[in-house]
């Protein structure tokens, strides 16, 4: 269960910058591929953040361009959110990378691709949140935060689902919240199946 919890964390650590920014109502290596663009997506409407403006607030603690509006509209501090973005998770890259290809760890990906997941290829979400938190570890020298996961993530656009993501902000009011939400939840799931090779 304490590993269970740890890769919670780390799906938690991944959301959390992407549920910041949600608190707007109204809407190969990890160099080589990385997030450029943060696309949040509900029906027609569509809103991108560069992630570069999220690294700037990060490391300077000022907002910019379409981030600086989004922070004043939802009244959210600067850097208060420039320190979220930097909490960071350590984690083993071995253990991440076997508990991710676990059924459990399956489970919350697979939850976790419901909200994030390429521009358009929503059935890629799975594929690329793996390979964005193991790499994220990876660049984050065995500890992961937003920052180096949105770094470490395959595709240049990723889509953030408003609905879903403003359906998992009412369900998670703090990070506690969301590491349960990634870490209890999906064993919900598993605990009436039969285990392999049970009779």
């Amino acid at each position: 269960m304490h590993k269970i919890r740890m890769l919670g964390r780390a799906a938690a650590a991944a959301v959390m910058g992407m549920s910041l920014l949600g608190g707007l109502r109204i809407w190969a290596p990890p160099a080589a591929a990385a997030a450029e663009n943060l696309v949040f997506v509900s029906g027609a409407f569509r809103r991108s953040i560069p992630v570069a403006d999220l690294e700037k607030l990060a490391a300077t603690g000022q907002a910019q361009g379409l981030l600086a509006d989004v922070l004043r509209f939802s009244n959210q501090n600067p850097k208060t959110v420039a320190q979220l973005l930097n909490q960071s998770v350590k984690l083993p890259v071995t253990l991440v990378s076997r508990l991710l290809n676990t059924r459990i760890g399956e489970a919350i990906l697979e939850r976790l691709a419901q909200i994030v997941f390429p521009l358009n290829a929503s059935q890629a979400g799975v594929v690329a949140l793996r390979s964005g938190l193991v790499m994220g570890v990876v660049e984050g020298n065995g500890s992961i935060s937003a920052i180096s996961f949105f770094r470490a993530y395959p595709v240049r656009e990723m889509e953030v689902s408003i609905p879903a993501l403003m359906n998992l902000i009412r369900k998670a009011s703090s990070i506690t919240d969301l590491v349960r939400f990634f870490s209890e939840s999906p064993l919900d799931g598993l605990r009436g199946e039969t285990p392999k090779g049970a009779p």
